[in-house]
C-alpha cells in the first residue's frame, strides 16, 4: 500500500507538469455531473463496496449520458489526461467508471476532479505517465490491457477463460488518421504511430469465441472490462469495450456507451452473449478484471 501511495504521488507530479500547458476547462468538462456523482457516493457509502461493485455503481449512475466520439482529441499538439462527463464513448465510459471507483478508496476530501484525472492518467497512458506526447497514450485496447496487466492494475483473464489466438492487426488509426485532431494537425506522428501499431499487431491476440461466451458468463463479475473483438477481412482486432454487470435476477449484462447508430447513449444492454449474437462482425471477447 505504501509503495502504491508513493507511485500515486509520482504520477500526480507528472500529471501536473504535463497538464499545465492546457487550461483546466479543456481537460475537465461536466463538473456538475462530477459533483452529482460525488454526492451520490457520499450519501450511499459507495466506498464500502468492493472495487467491482463500485465500478458498476458508477457506471449505472451514468446510464443515459449521450454518446460523443473523439472527446480525447482536446488539442492540436499537447496530450494530457482529460475527462468529459457531458458525452462519453465506449472507452471513456469504462475508464471513468474505473477511475472514479478507484478514487473512492481515498478519504472523501480527496474526491476531487484533480484526483480523478490522476486515476485516468494511471491507466490511460503507457507506464501510467502522460509525457505530453500523443503516443504516450495507449490507443488500442489490447495494448492497454497488456500494459495495465503488466503493472498489476488488472488481470487478463481471457486465456484462462478459454481464449484462443486469432490473426491480429491494429491499424484503425493510421487508416482513419483524418478523424483524429492530433494526427490531422501533425502528420509527422503517422510514421511513429505506424511503428507502434506494428508492435501491437506483432503480439498474439486472444479472444473467447462468442459461441462460448454464454458458458463462461457465470465466471464473470461486476466491473469486469469486456473488450469486443471483431473481424476485418481475415484479421481480427478490438472494436468496442464495456463493463460486465450482473443484475438482481442473475443475468450478466453488457453495460456500455452505444454509438448513435444504435442507442446513442450509455445503456445496460441485454445479456452479454445475446448482445454478441446481434452483430455478425463481433467474433468474441477479451476479459480484464481490475485488481486495485
Amino acid at each position: 500500500m505504501r509503495k502504491f501511495a508513493y507511485a500515486t504521488f509520482l504520477l500526480l507530479f507528472v500529471f501536473c507538469s504535463s497538464e499545465a500547458a492546457l487550461p483546466f476547462s479543456t481537460v475537465f468538462k461536466g463538473r456538475d455531473q462530477f459533483d452529482r456523482l460525488v454526492n451520490q457516493a457520499r450519501v450511499a457509502d459507495w466506498h464500502t463496496l468492493s472495487l467491482g461493485d463500485r465500478i458498476v455503481t458508477v457506471g449505472k449512475a451514468m446510464v443515459g449520458t449521450r454518446y460523443k466520439n473523439y472527446t480525447l482529441e482536446i488539442d492540436d499538439r499537447i496530450e494530457a489526461p482529460s475527462v468529459n462527463f457531458n458525452g462519453l464513448d465506449c472507452w471513456t465510459f469504462f475508464e471513468i467508471s474505473l477511475g472514479f471507483a478507484r478514487m473512492l478508496e481515498e478519504p472523501p476530501e480527496s474526491w476531487t476532479p484533480e484526483r480523478l484525472l490522476h486515476y485516468i492518467e494511471l491507466d490511460r497512458y503507457r507506464d501510467g505517465r502522460s509525457t505530453g506526447e500523443y503516443l504516450s497514450r495507449l490507443h488500442y485496447l489490447e495494448d492497454w490491457l497488456a500494459d495495465n496487466d503488466r503493472r498489476g492494475l488488472v488481470d487478463d483473464l481471457t486465456r484462462s477463460l478459454g481464449g484462443v489466438s486469432v490473426p491480429h492487426a491494429a491499424r484503425e488509426m493510421t487508416v482513419g488518421w483524418r478523424h483524429y485532431r492530433y494526427l490531422a494537425s501533425n502528420r509527422a506522428l503517422l510514421a511513429p504511430l505506424r511503428r507502434m501499431e506494428e508492435r501491437v499487431s506483432s503480439r498474439p491476440l486472444y479472444q473467447i469465441p462468442k459461441g462460448r461466451v454464454a458458458a463462461i458468463e457465470p465466471k464473470l463479475r461486476n466491473g469486469d472490462i469486456i473488450g469486443i473483438v471483431s473481424r476485418d477481412g481475415r484479421l481480427f482486432g478490438t472494436s468496442h469495450v464495456g463493463l460486465a454487470y450482473r443484475s438482481g435476477d442473475g443475468v450478466l449484462h453488457f453495460m456500455h456507451a452505444s454509438a448513435p447508430r444504435n442507442y446513442g447513449k450509455v445503456v445496460i444492454d441485454s445479456s452479454l452473449s445475446s448482445y454478441l449474437k446481434r452483430y455478425g462482425s463481433h467474433t468474441g471477447i477479451l476479459v480484464a478484471r481490475p485488481t486495485r
